[in-house]
């Protein structure tokens, strides 16, 4: 059976708003949030105690911001792609406050649910960052900062992820010590371990279903200036 087109410009939308709900679950179950995240979070959380309105989609955008501007001063260049991965974090921050709000309402006071709402937000990221490899847009300034340094100094990307998403852990666990006290996990937990163990398998195995039904291709001739 031929496989039908699904547009990589609709894999963005779908990737964005997926990967948004899926963080909102895992941050309303209260098991730790993910390595790569766990920073904006902390930063969110100490943050909001002085600015209310300072979320958690605000202090990801922000982060990944610093971190854009990190890399445009390390690698002296700039792209248009750098600009439109800041227009992701904006658009992934907005969709994650979204998400966060709607969910608020659902009620996580039994550990089963608790349980249950992490492995779906688990599963809801993984699918979300699937299909957003199988698109030319520009993603999140964590990504991008992993694909442009790995491509300069010629390193792994697998093992410069790793490495990434362990500093990033450590960073999280400086500034929960630094903000909350010594000994003080906030937003690190057993979820953002298994997240790490699990997260590249659950990738892998979305990849493979989604292209097992789809065939992906451009819709639009915008892919050059990405």
């Amino acid at each position: 059976m031929k496989k039908r087109v699904f547009y990589s410009e609709l894999a963005y939308v779908f990737g964005i708003l997926i990967l948004a709900i899926g963080t909102a679950f895992i941050e309303r179950a209260d098991f730790g949030v993910s390595m790569v995240v766990a920073p904006a979070y902390i930063l969110h959380l100490k943050i909001s105690q002085f600015l209310p309105f300072f979320s958690f989609g605000m202090a990801e955008y922000t982060l990944q911001a610093i971190i854009l501007l990190c890399m445009v001063i390390f690698l002296r260049k700039a792209k248009l792609s750098y600009l439109f991965s800041l227009v992701t974090a904006v658009i992934y921050g907005l969709l994650l406050d979204c998400s966060i709000a709607l969910i608020s309402f659902v009620p996580f006071d039994t550990m089963l649910m608790r349980i249950l709402f992490y492995v779906f937000g688990m599963l809801l990221c993984s699918c979300g960052v699937a299909l957003l490899f199988h698109t030319y847009i520009s993603p999140e300034a964590y990504e991008l900062f992993v694909k442009e340094i790995s491509a300069k100094y010629n390193i792994n990307i697998h093992k410069f992820k790793t490495i990434y998403d362990c500093a990033s852990c450590l960073i999280a666990i400086a500034l929960s010590f630094a903000f909350f006290g010594f000994w003080h996990f906030e937003g690190i937990n057993v979820g953002t371990v298994i997240c790490a163990l699990l997260n590249g398998t659950l990738i892998k195995m979305f990849t493979k279903i989604l292209e097992k039904i789809w065939t992906f291709g451009d819709a639009l001739p915008f892919k050059k200036y990405f």
